[in-house]
């Protein structure tokens, strides 16, 4: 594939955005966007993803220009996932993924997920929120579910593509939110800058 028949560039290492991006009918390759991912002081979480999204499109975009590359628009995302008023991120390790499980067992919480669209005129910036239900879960579970390790690299320590979904009784809102990158919400913003098939 030549240069020219990209159409945008995702800055994320995600696999499961990778893999989403690629059902909205766009071509596109990755590009490094590093960030602090440090809440601020007193930040609300959706202040909090909507800046990391914006933060990451435009790092992606300032990656873009110091390596000469084609312009192209820059897509990224961020994902955290919300319990009360805490922001319950990656976990450290596996202590902290235990913690963060025994949480979010038999409550609700809720997941946003961010996208920001760097292009010429500037970031787009859209947010995603869904609810999740968790059933009741038992130590010998958790324990299990994070000696398996998918819960490492996951913000709230689960995914819900993998066996963290059997943890999950109902779902209120975007099922691709939860996993990092909502379909619909994502195909209709590049839809409106002429990109993928609802374009």
């Amino acid at each position: 594939m030549t240069s020219s028949q990209i159409d945008l560039y995702l800055a994320s290492g995600s696999p499961r955005r990778k893999e989403l991006l690629a059902q909205t009918g766009v071509t596109f390759e990755r590009i490094a966007a590093p960030v602090d991912e440090t809440p601020q002081p007193g930040e609300s979480a959706r202040d909090y993803v909507l800046r990391l999204a914006h933060a990451k499109a435009e790092s992606g975009w300032q990656a873009m220009i110091a390596q000469n590359l084609p312009i192209r628009p820059v897509l990224a995302a961020d994902t955290t996932v919300v319990l009360g008023n805490a922001i319950l991120g990656k976990p450290e390790n596996a202590v902290d993924a235990t913690r963060m499980l025994k949480t979010l067992s038999g409550s609700s919480h809720e997941v946003l997920t961010s996208l920001g669209l760097r292009h010429a005129g500037g970031v787009e910036v859209v947010l995603s929120s869904s609810v999740v239900h968790f059933a009741v879960l038992s130590d010998a579970q958790i324990a299990d579910y994070v000696a398996s390790g998918e819960p490492m690299d996951k913000a709230g320590s689960y995914g819900i593509q993998g066996r963290g979904g059997l943890f999950v009784a109902r779902l209120e809102g975007s099922f691709t939110g939860v996993m990092g990158l909502p379909l619909h919400e994502t195909a209709v913003l590049l839809g409106r800058y002429g990109m993928g098939f609802l374009a």
